[in-house]
């Protein structure tokens, strides 16, 4: 699974004005749910938003946090990501796989 990226940023979007603290209070909460719900399967989150747990591991990477892929994956699984799979993950459907390829298209930035 991969997300590309796709910022969507624009001159004067309020988002470019919300205090540090108050992000990172957001995006905080926002892993420790995805923590609780591990119903919520990654591939899920792929087919309906575009990103899962793994993208945004990525994505504190890309940010300038010192983790290699894995230590990335494991800060926002709260566990190796390894032992969150044998947890928690279920084998992918042949439509499932098709849902999130057409998703994963929303990605790509426009032309």
């Amino acid at each position: 699974m991969s997300c590309s990226e796709n910022t969507n940023a624009t001159a004067g979007d309020p988002l470019d004005e919300l205090d540090d603290a108050v992000a990172a209070a957001a995006f905080r909460r926002l892993v420790r749910h995805l923590r609780h719900r591990h119903d919520a399967q990654n591939l899920d989150l792929m087919i309906l938003s575009g990103f899962c747990r793994n993208c945004l591991a990525d994505w504190i990477r890309e940010a300038g946090a010192p983790y290699d892929k894995e230590g990335a994956r494991a800060v926002i699984h709260g566990m190796p990501s390894a032992d969150w799979k044998a947890r928690f993950h279920r084998e992918a459907t042949d439509d499932q796989l098709a849902a999130m390829a057409e998703s994963l298209k929303k990605n790509a930035p426009a032309s």
